[in-house]
């Protein structure tokens, strides 16, 4: 390679590495404390959607449990549990 190649080659570089730390990518991953910003809010959304996900699809298939009728072990044990689950006072 000739060195007026490279030199080309390591402008290129050069510009492409500028492009790289202008993306709000790398710009939050180079502040320490951004950084846990971004990671304790990305952990509190995490938690909270599987908190909120497994509720609805566990209160749904409870529910479709307890509709069960002609398999009295498996409707009696699933409307024990949402008996067990629902607040006083019922909804």
């Amino acid at each position: 390679m000739d060195t007026e190649e490279l030199s080309i080659e390591i402008a290129r570089l050069r510009v492409e590495v500028s492009r790289l730390n202008s993306l709000r990518f790398i710009r939050v991953h180079n502040s320490v404390p951004r950084l846990i910003l971004f990671q304790l809010y990305r952990g509190v959304a995490f938690g909270l959607g599987t908190v909120l996900g497994a509720t609805v699809v566990l209160s749904i298939v409870l529910w479709s449990l307890s509709q069960i009728n002609f398999i009295p072990v498996i409707g009696d044990w699933a409307t024990q549990l949402l008996e067990a689950i629902e607040p006083p006072g019922g909804t």
